[in-house]
């Protein structure tokens, strides 16, 4: 999560085009594309990158299933699959000990991403980012604590603070579009890239409440004081998490996840006044302009707005564990796919335990529309056998075992087992 592209001339592990510069440190030897110097190994193509916007056959697994499209198992990826619970990525952070540089660095951010796809091969390839990365993009500078975490030195709280915002400057993310670019390449059609953004409420309660916080009294409190101004920003984020979103799909993104993961501290109420307009913005603006990137959307503590969160036109609902999967199911329909919801926890269990716990999520997903996730993500601690464990589990299963006296998959209504 940060914005400290560096801009200094070309080394032999650096490399630029038209001024712009960034770090690319995988291997050596780079080879000149064009104007610009890439290593052999992460090249990114000099022309623009082109997206199909039109359903495919070679569409990775994970789109088929969040299309719904009949598909012999279930995709894997877990939240937060890059990251803390891994070895190899715990060494380069004591290298790298910065978040910012670690999330705002192409290289880092490639290799990074790829840990889990090379130890792994899940069916997904999350860019390692954050939701407050492009922030300093469009007016809010921000910095992380070690102890405190994101901290905002001026909240936006007034009409007057409203004026430091600006339109998404995407020159100050060249680095996701790069990553995103790279990882396409890399992981071919065998994966998918997963690109993400935060839902305009979440986003809003770090600007307004200065950073994390566990009551959201600031901005609840603004709801009523000073409306105005809190919808006035809450627009702005939308307008700029739309465009980011697309940034996103335009460099190699095959699929978007919005995470509200504040929305759930909203009453069912509030959240339909403050967070739901804003997503179906977003959401109606993304499938006008790429018809075809299915779109995730995921909220913490989602149980008591399953109903309203289907109403915003995602293609995909994240459930977290607190929601049974079959009981999900129930409420969702079969016209929207799901995703998730194993506890993080039980990769703490013993294998078999996990075994039998992700066979019942799918089995209550049904045969169709699932994408198998945890319920949030991975813990700290998390043993890295368990993760294999349960990408393996997840790849040696076959709908038509498990579903043997169900109708065929494209005919299918989810199957729900209690």
């Amino acid at each position: 999560m940060s914005l400290s592209s560096p801009t200094s001339a070309c080394s032999s592990s650096r490399c630029y085009s038209s001024g712009l510069s960034f770090p690319i440190g995988f291997g050596s030897n780079p080879i000149n594309v064009g104007l610009v110097c890439y290593p052999k190994r992460y090249s990114i193509a000099a022309r623009k990158f082109v997206v199909a916007c039109s359903s495919s056959s070679s569409d990775p697994l994970l789109v088929k299933a969040a299309k719904g499209q009949a598909i012999s198992r279930p995709p894997a990826w877990m939240m937060r699959q890059a990251g803390r619970y891994m070895a190899v990525y715990q060494k380069l952070a004591k290298k790298h000990p910065s978040f910012r540089e670690r999330s705002e660095n192409t290289d880092l951010i490639v290799e990074i991403s790829l840990q889990p796809w090379q130890a792994f091969r899940p069916d997904g390839v999350i860019i390692f980012s954050d939701i407050l990365t492009p922030l300093p993009a469009f007016g809010v500078p921000f910095d992380i604590e070690e102890v405190k975490g994101p901290v905002i030195q001026s909240p936006i709280r007034t009409e007057e603070d409203l004026k430091r915002l600006h339109p998404i400057d995407f020159e100050k993310l060249q680095f996701v579009g790069d990553s995103l670019k790279i990882l396409r390449r890399e992981v071919g059609e065998h994966a998918a890239v997963l690109g993400f953004v935060g839902a305009p409420w979440t986003i809003a309660t770090y600007i307004v409440e200065g950073g994390t916080t566990r009551t959201y009294t600031v901005i609840k409190n603004m709801c009523h004081t000073a409306p105005d101004v809190l919808r006035a920003l809450l627009s702005h984020l939308t307008k700029a998490i739309t465009e980011y979103v697309v940034y996103q799909v335009e460099h190699g993104a095959h699929c978007i996840q919005i995470f509200d993961s504040w929305g759930g501290q909203l009453t069912p109420e509030m959240w339909e006044r403050w967070s739901k307009p804003y997503i179906e913005e977003i959401i109606h603006a993304v499938k006008k302009r790429c018809p075809d990137t299915p779109i995730v959307f995921y909220i913490n503590g989602n149980g008591g707005l399953l109903e309203r969160m289907k109403g915003t036109g995602a293609d995909v609902i994240g459930l977290d564990w607190t929601v049974d999967m079959a009981d999900g199911r129930r409420r969702l329909g079969s016209e929207v796919s799901v995703q998730g919801n194993v506890d993080p926890a039980y990769l703490f269990s013993p294998l078999p335990a996990l075994t039998e716990e992700i066979e019942r999520v799918v089995k209550c997903a049904g045969p169709k529309g699932h994408i198998l996730n945890l319920g949030h993500g991975v813990l700290v601690g998390t043993p890295e056998e368990a993760v294999a464990h349960f990408f393996e589990t997840a790849r040696n299963l076959d709908y038509q075992t498990l579903f043997q006296n169900h109708v065929p998959a494209e005919k299918a209504e989810p199957e729900l087992v209690v």
